[in-house]
């Protein structure tokens, strides 16, 4: 799959057929555009639409692909047992059909009053350029019209312990549409949600199928209830949005790049279009101050007539009345640092991190929301895997991950019953603390496997070490503090160049067999990557200890 195929601006470069004419999707005042592109990166939007086809050969983002192709497996799951539960209610919209069947069937099947719509698609608008369509359409049986319902795989709530909580979100059964305020939940903020029912509910007022309710819905990734958005107070937005990004699509309105962290990702950052730059070699060029205040700190900045990194070097008077982004001051050190070329500013005289007699580094790989299939660990420069090889979701992934816990624990008791201290390592504590827990509570009551509590209790104690904060509390780091990009300040370098979590997720699928046979070399390159991002946090850890003092200079070598 490519990236010009699914990129996140969505703006098609192939012609529409529209009244018996073609028309071009780019260079067009008739461009189409659909809410995805509505978040995200304006720039890629502009590059997308006026240069189609340019990156048809580029593969996508590994990570990328992956969660898309985990998404539309949710999808079917959701289809599937929805319509099973009660069949007479629904109308599938053909998929295979082209765009004009799909919008025209929808559109009968909702002038026929149908309870309930699975794919439904609205007609395009020529003069607006809206597209798009839902995975479904509720009838709304009280007010007339219908009701759009997302389907995403991400999470759009989180338990809530009972509480006297202000607001409660607005919730129903996923079988019937019964809004109630629910207490068991706290809403996560989701504006791609948000904007993508609102410009789906601006399409159905269009052919005055929108239900006066103004609101919308979202399933999300644990498939338990529709959450209930009300669209009351985000239209106003979305049609800001809309019509700047339209605009953009169109070429009437200018965009240049700037740093965000969709550019991770983003194919455009290092690729340039014909004739061009790339987004990174424009903003070196530009010396762009996004280089070193990335995402909303450059915007902030901009509005201060601070637009180059040099300008941001040479600030001089008050901080920012508006600055939220930590210390400004470190702010233009970052600057300085980089004109520089410095990977790191010291923020004290010494560095330290904790130490102990028996030190054990700790990763773990694990597969989208499916659970954890590798513990890696390093002891005295031995490297032990615990895993499985059988496909998340699996029981055996308990098996796995009470081994680990054993293991881990029995280490710790011996430290302490020789007198010795212990600490365990990792490096971003998230993703770790994330799955300790998770694993406890789905693996309860099976051997090996810990408590919540136990949990909890080892977590929180001076005996886990998070070197990404040792880190963020030691340095000011001017190109970011990812593991890929701090432990070769200290000497560390991965085997495997293309080593990242992203593309871990693409060897995974192969070294299960998702897709084929089973490929062994998978198997060997995961562990080769596990291993060594053990021994670069290991490797790190040290060069903090004895190195780092002398080798990375201070903040007063930068001072104002």
């Amino acid at each position: 799959m490519c990236a010009a195929q699914n990129s996140p601006a969505n703006v098609e470069s192939e012609p529409i057929e529209e009244s018996g004419a073609a028309f071009p999707r780019v260079e067009s005042r008739r461009a189409f555009l659909d809410a995805r592109s509505l978040i995200g990166c304006r720039h890629r939007l502009r590059l997308d639409a006026a240069n189609p086809g340019v990156l048809a050969e580029v593969r996508e983002d590994a990570g990328v692909l992956q969660r898309r192709e985990a998404a539309a497996a949710h999808r079917l799951r959701v289809r599937d047992e929805m319509i099973a539960a009660n069949p007479d209610q629904w109308v599938v919209i053909k998929p295979d059909q082209s765009a004009r069947e799909r919008a025209q069937d929808t559109i009968d099947a909702m002038n026929a009053g149908v309870q309930r719509i699975w794919g439904g698609l609205l007609p395009q608008e020529p003069d607006t350029g809206r597209r798009g369509g839902a995975e479904i359409f509720l009838r709304d049986n009280d007010r007339g019209g219908y009701i759009p319902v997302v389907v995403v795989n991400h999470k759009i709530t989180d338990p809530r312990r009972p509480d006297p909580a202000d607001f409660h979100p607005l919730t129903t059964d996923l079988f019937t549409w019964k809004p109630t305020r629910d207490r068991a939940v706290k809403l996560r903020p989701q504006p791609r949600d948000q904007q993508r029912l609102a410009h789906l509910y601006r399409m159905l007022q269009r052919h005055g199928l929108a239900s006066p309710a103004l609101v919308g819905g979202a399933i999300g990734l644990a498939f338990d209830r529709i959450l209930i958005h009300d669209l009351t107070n985000v239209l106003a937005d979305y049609d800001e949005r809309y019509a700047d990004r339209i605009a953009v699509v169109r070429g009437e309105s200018p965009t240049q790049p700037s740093k965000v962290p969709e550019c991770r990702q983003c194919p455009w950052f290092l690729r340039a279009a014909e004739g061009g730059l790339s987004c990174n070699d424009q903003l070196v060029e530009m010396r762009d101050v996004s280089l070193v205040a990335p995402g909303s700190r450059a915007e902030v900045l901009r509005q201060h007539g601070v637009y180059t990194v040099d300008e941001l070097a040479a600030w001089t008077g008050d901080d920012p009345d508006d600055w939220q982004h930590g210390p400004f001051a470190e702010t233009v050190v970052t600057a300085r640092a980089w004109l520089d070329g410095a990977p790191l500013v010291r923020r004290f005289d010494k560095v330290q991190v904790r130490r102990a007699d028996v030190e054990v580094d700790v990763d773990l790989e694990s597969y989208q929301e499916d659970g954890a299939y590798l513990w890696g660990t390093l002891l005295d420069d031995v490297y032990r895997p615990f895993l499985t090889w059988d496909p998340l979701p699996t029981e055996d992934e308990g098996r796995s991950f009470g081994e680990f816990w054993t293991w881990l624990m029995d280490v710790r008791a011996q430290a302490h019953q020789d007198g010795k201290t212990f600490a365990a390592y990792c490096y971003s504590r998230t993703a770790e603390d994330k799955w300790l827990y998770e694993s406890a509570a789905r693996f309860a009551g099976r051997p090996g496997v810990p408590t919540r509590e136990e949990v909890r209790a080892f977590v929180d104690s001076i005996e886990w070490v998070d070197m990404f904060q040792a880190v963020t509390e030691q340095f000011i780091c001017p190109n970011g503090k990812g593991l890929k990009k701090i432990a070769p300040v200290a000497g560390f370098a991965w085997r495997d160049a293309e080593a990242s979590g992203e593309a871990s997720m693409g060897w995974y699928r192969k070294a299960v067999g998702y897709d084929a046979a089973i490929d062994e070399s998978q198997r060997t390159r995961l562990l080769e990557y596990n291993e060594d991002d053990v021994r670069a946090t290991q490797v790190l850890r040290d060069w903090m200890t004895n190195r780092a003092a002398g080798e990375v200079p201070s903040l007063a070598d930068f001072g104002r």
